[in-house]
């Protein structure tokens, strides 16, 4: 019998919904759902990991662990190089929660061109502002929706602004195939001249070591004048400093973001009393209806990894082949 963690928060009966899954596999599931359990727990074989840490100190004491299931696709939560060192396969779930962050995206777009919040404080201000934000109110309607990062999120951003009026341009390091761009009808530019074209850019890419703040204060300052940026991506990719001035002196019209440097934010923090940024405290992929999609996924590669079969979207197999 081998023993599954789940750690971390999880929707209502998502422990039960594995059990079920993974019934007649050799598998017990146990929770742990805040990080000094997980920190304590040392008999693991697998862990599910959404939200907590699993640093090399989380994992020094856990001898029997093979394998790190992350509830999600970025992995920045996992000291992916320690684990790789110990034998430890970390695997992702690419795709699952692309629905849920690309309509927050499209949420976020919608509510700064539409001054979401100016109207929000003024109501409760007892001010209705029905024509005190119409000068500066835009649409998505005939706009070009810059993404940056062509992967499934992104993807599925191009689709639903696509469906508002918008053009979806693209970048990412890797180009997509020309079939995967004519199926998704977008368009490849480089990286400045989607900063320099695009009224909203969007960010859909990880946070890795070579792109941190690769939105600068230079690059910002190719963006369009009354542009709207969205990050639903990661903290760390914008520098927030350089965007907040951008927003100040009115060369940019706002910002949504889900992601921010310095999460959790401070009361008081000049991003936070901003009426031009709307701030979310990063739930674009959590919804309590996820589970739907994560479960079976995530219980695939448990299943497969109980009969000793190959992993599916293990993130370090390359590092894992050399040893």
């Amino acid at each position: 019998m081998k023993k599954i963690l789940l750690a971390g928060k999880y929707p209502a009966g998502t422990a039960d919904e594995f059990r079920a899954q993974l019934a007649g596999d050799g598998a017990e599931i146990v929770e742990a759902t805040s990080q000094d359990a997980l920190d304590a727990s040392t008999d693991a074989d697998a862990i599910v990991l959404r939200v907590l840490k699993a640093s090399k100190g989380t994992l020094a004491n856990k001898g029997k662990l093979k394998l790190i299931c992350r509830w999600g696709v970025g992995v920045d939560s996992v000291d992916v190089p320690y684990a790789s060192s110990r034998g430890i396969a970390v695997t992702n779930t690419p795709g699952a929660n692309a629905s849920a962050v690309s309509e927050l995206a499209v949420l976020l777009m919608l509510a700064v061109g539409r001054n979401l919040m100016f109207h929000n404080r003024s109501i409760q201000n007892g001010v209705w502002s029905r024509t005190m934000f119409t000068d500066n109110a835009v649409s998505l309607n005939g706009k070009k929706v810059g993404i940056i990062g062509g992967g499934n999120i992104g993807r599925q951003v191009a689709r639903r602004v696509q469906a508002f009026g918008a053009e979806a341009l693209y970048y990412d390091v890797f180009r997509l195939a020309p079939e995967t761009e004519k199926q998704f009808d977008l368009t490849f530019v480089p990286l400045d001249d989607l900063l320099a074209d695009s009224d909203v850019v969007t960010l859909h890419v990880p946070l890795l070591d070579n792109n941190h703040h690769m939105l600068n204060a230079e690059k910002i300052a190719l963006m369009k004048r009354n542009a709207i940026l969205i990050n639903t991506a990661r903290g760390g990719l914008v520098d927030d400093k350089a965007l907040l001035t951008a927003i100040d002196e009115g060369r940019l019209m706002g910002a949504g973001l889900d992601c921010v440097e310095d999460d959790p934010l401070p009361a008081g923090h000049p991003l936070l009393d901003h009426p031009n940024i709307v701030i979310t405290p990063h739930v674009g992929g959590n919804t309590s209806d996820l589970g739907t999609v994560m479960v079976p996924m995530i219980s695939d590669t448990l299943k497969k990894f109980l009969h000793g079969e190959k992993l599916k979207f293990v993130v370090n197999e390359k590092e894992l082949s050399k040893q």
